[in-house]
């Protein structure tokens, strides 16, 4: 049995400390607690988790942590831990309303804290009467509606207006968390609705609370890597094998060329500005092309890729970079 648990250990410990490669824009960061006999009492223990999407759109778990408390100190070496092993280029960063964890995320990655929306409606609706509560939930849903974030926030600023009257405290609260709630509409529409909570992370906290249900309380803090060390790899291994992607690959480019979307490239199959890792903006189309290699296939491809595909000679093509710098191609 020993013997077994050293394998497991060994295996968990390789996964937990690997090395973190790429970028990875969108980060989901929380806590659940487990209890373990500590000094003959028992206690409950911090288990810390970060997953993250990247830009290749797939997700992984990339940390965990056991500490006493949720507290600053803790979050701030949990990150930079995750710095040290290469995490990079993370843009949001969704949790919930933890000021250790949003001191944290400013202090080590410098990026953008995402409230998490759920989170926030609860503690909205506890400023609200029982019978008003549906209500305020309404009102409130009207600026996550909005198409974009100007509009979201000039709406937030409306219904915070509304409420100032009958329901001050709530009004305030708004007025407080009105950045931080509606971080998350400055980025991709397609990816808003993944972005405004931690539902993702909130469903493998479940997962981890089922299984470790059935152990109670842990013997010691080595017990609990072992075990939330296993679920957490065994999960991670599932998204790897999944065919569909967490968020769809050409979502993560910027806006395409007006001058190439005029020419109709929404059914163009030649993977304009997709091609390379990490969605590289800049490609030479030369060996092997992606337009050329699309033409061998029978693809649909746009006038733009079909004019590349027959041109014999490699040309630099940005199909997805700001245009006032590379259009026309040179």
């Amino acid at each position: 049995m020993s013997r077994l648990c050293e394998e497991i250990d060994e295996r968990v410990d390789a996964f937990l400390t690997r090395p973190i490669e790429g970028e990875w824009p969108y980060l989901w960061i929380d806590a659940t607690y487990l209890k373990v006999r500590q000094g003959g009492r028992v206690v409950s223990v911090a288990v810390t988790l970060a997953v993250g999407v990247n830009t290749d759109g797939r997700r992984e778990v990339l940390g965990m942590a056991i500490g006493a408390s949720e507290a600053e100190p803790f979050w701030t070496e949990f990150l930079r831990d995750l710095v040290r092993r290469g995490l990079s280029g993370v843009k949001l960063v969704i949790s919930d309303a933890h000021e250790g964890i949003k001191a944290a995320t400013a202090r080590v990655l410098s990026t953008t804290w995402q409230r998490c929306r759920v989170h926030f409606q609860r503690n909205a609706l506890a400023h609200a009467g029982k019978n008003s509560r549906r209500v305020v939930s309404a009102f409130i849903a009207t600026a996550f509606a909005q198409p974009d974030h100007a509009a979201a926030k000039a709406q937030w600023r409306l219904v915070a207006d509304q409420m100032r009257g009958k329901l001050p405290k709530l009004a305030t609260l708004m007025d407080t968390a009105e950045e931080d709630v509606l971080a998350y509409m400055t980025f991709p529409a397609q990816h808003r609705t993944k972005l405004h909570s931690t539902n993702p992370i909130e469903r493998l906290n479940g997962e981890i609370k089922r299984r470790t249900d059935v152990v109670g309380i842990f013997p010691n803090e080595a017990s609990i890597r072992r075990l939330v060390g296993a679920i957490l790899m065994e999960q991670t291994e599932e998204w790897t094998v999944q065919r569909a992607r967490y968020m769809t690959l050409p979502s993560w480019a910027p806006a395409v060329n007006p001058e190439f979307a005029r020419r109709g490239t929404r059914n163009c199959r030649a993977g304009c500005g997709t091609r390379g890792a990490g969605g590289a903006e800049t490609s030479d189309i030369g060996a092997p092309p992606a337009p050329t290699a699309a033409l061998a296939l029978g693809r649909t491809m746009c006038s733009f890729c079909s004019a590349i595909a027959s041109t014999p000679s490699p040309i630099p093509v940005s199909c997805f970079r700001p245009w006032s710098a590379r259009w026309p191609p040179t």
